[in-house]
């Protein structure tokens, strides 16, 4: 059973998912908040696998909560759900170690397979949203005179920037392994390796890291 613990300030919308989510034979809920900081509180009693977590709440809210958690209990994912598709949320929720990002008006089949994907290891980043990432990265860039690029990424292959590049774009292994001509052997494997040399946890923050440096 994948434990999921819900976080939102509107209790009709917990209950809701309470009720929806409860369904799935895979997924159990293991309790809820209404803030960040019942959030953070909760993870320390319930040990939830995935955080389903709303962003506007009062107190602390859901970025705070995200890098609270994430600091202290690294093993738990997060996937924001919300109704503001904004940029600064969207970019500060990802940079903090959130797993994937979707909207409120996601159908709840999507929501429960979403969970699935960010507790087996995945990220999960919806195509309107991906491109807000984009854009704020692009702004970022327009900021900066001299942009300095992380030094790791010289310690990558031609073939790890083409796999990089690809997994920015949103796209998975089999969609990977199609485009190049590999194996999905071949492409987990070189997935690993690009892991291990960025020193970097999941696909989510290397799409952010392959953004941030232009590769």
């Amino acid at each position: 059973m994948i434990k999921v613990l819900l976080v939102d300030d509107q209790s009709i919308l917990v209950e809701g998912l309470k009720l929806i989510l409860g369904k799935e034979e895979d997924l159990l809920i293991c309790g809820s908040a209404g803030d960040g900081k019942g959030a953070y509180e909760a993870c320390q009693w319930s040990s939830p696998d995935v955080v389903l977590m709303d962003i506007k709440m009062p107190g602390v809210n859901g970025v705070d909560a995200t890098a609270m958690i994430k600091k202290e209990f690294p093993h738990i994912k997060i996937l924001v759900l919300t109704t503001f598709n904004d940029d600064e949320y969207i970019y500060e929720a990802l940079k903090h170690g959130a797993s994937g990002y979707l909207l409120k008006d996601t159908s709840p089949a999507e929501i429960a397979a979403a969970i699935r994907t960010v507790y087996n290891g995945g990220a999960l980043i919806q195509s309107e949203v991906a491109v807000k990432v984009l854009d704020q990265f692009s702004e970022l860039a327009k900021g900066k005179k001299v942009k300095q690029l992380d030094p790791r990424t010289v310690q990558l292959t031609e073939r790890e920037i083409d796999i990089c590049r690809l997994i920015a774009e949103g796209k998975n292994n089999q969609e990977i392994a199609g485009e190049l001509y590999l194996s999905e052997g071949t492409v987990k494997n070189h997935m690993t390796r690009i892991l291990i040399k960025l020193d970097l946890r999941d696909r989510t923050q290397l799409a952010v890291f392959t953004i941030k440096n232009d590769l």
